[in-house]
């Protein structure tokens, strides 16, 4: 614990409070040593890459994987920032294009889900979005190991009007505040634990095992279910754009949600791959026998 805090106030701390141009300089020399000195997972990201876009040359594959890295520094100093960035600041670099479209069903008292993938900057994303929506995000999160950051992270997301609840917790929770006017968050693109606990679907022309939570929630509780298509508009500034995806009386069938969602990512990801993150292990489980 003493040893977390003292990583905390004496490097993370400052940082937050470096202004942005220090920052960004920070940014590119960690680029330099993650990319080109210490490979982190460098191995990892060519290999989604090359299955993710078979069509292109190494050559082609190497040039988004670099813009990657880039992105990613910036991502990690940018989350980092979040520990001290105002609510001003955050509204400035994360702008919400159409807070009516949950905003509308707010009025109506009914809750919602925000889904999306873990695409541009989400962090920044969860500190702004509760700022511009007349409805409590609630953001569906697994606990960290490291009670101390797990704190931290709690609070860093929940500053300006995020509630966040534990993955395991998130079923009792919404059995026992079923009239609370909320927009569930969930992310729909990580790797399940269980490949045999998952829903088969389509993904980068892979077939992908997808966590099936969006589709249970919005069965089981009758809620709307909005896409949030996130863009990077220059290096520490960002947009995301709300589209409804489904909305009840529901008769779908299963995985034909997940599909959709995926689809939309999809979109984004083929229009400017460098945003997702690719040093995750997407494609680590095959469908079993």
């Amino acid at each position: 614990m003493f040893g977390s805090a003292l990583l905390y106030y004496l490097v993370l701390k400052p940082i937050s409070l470096l202004p942005y141009p220090l920052l960004y300089g920070l940014s590119d020399f960690f680029f330099v040593v993650l990319y080109y000195l210490i490979p982190y997972r460098k191995k990892v990201v060519m290999a989604n890459l090359a299955k993710a876009f078979p069509e292109k040359s190494e050559a082609e594959l190497k040039i988004i994987c670099r813009k990657f890295y880039r992105h990613f520094c910036d991502l990690v100093l940018e989350s980092v920032k979040n520990f001290s960035i105002s609510d001003a600041e955050a509204r400035k670099r994360f702008v919400t294009i159409n807070p009516e479209v949950i905003n509308d069903y707010a009025d109506k008292g009914q809750s919602v889900i925000v889904s999306g993938g873990h695409y541009t900057n989400w962090e920044l994303w969860a500190i702004s979005g509760p700022q511009v929506l007349k409805t409590t995000l609630l953001g569906i999160y697994k606990k960290l190991s490291n009670k101390y950051f797990d704190q931290k992270m709690i609070e860093s997301r929940g500053k300006f009007g995020m509630k966040l609840v534990r993955t395991i917790d998130v079923n009792e929770y919404l059995k026992n505040n079923k009239e609370e006017l909320k927009g569930i968050v969930l992310a729909f693109d990580q790797s399940p634990s269980d490949p045999k606990k998952c829903v088969w679907i389509n993904f980068m022309g892979i077939e992908t095992g997808a966590l099936f939570g969006t589709e249970k929630f919005a069965k089981e509780y009758n809620y709307p279910v909005i896409y949030g298509r996130m863009s990077k508009v220059k290096r520490g500034y960002y947009t995301i754009k709300y589209e409804v995806i489904s909305k009840p009386p529901y008769t779908f069938e299963t995985g034909e949600l997940l599909q959709k969602l995926h689809d939309e990512l999809e979109k984004d990801i083929r229009k400017a791959p460098e945003y997702w993150l690719w040093t995750h292990k997407r494609w680590k489980h095959k469908r079993p026998a």
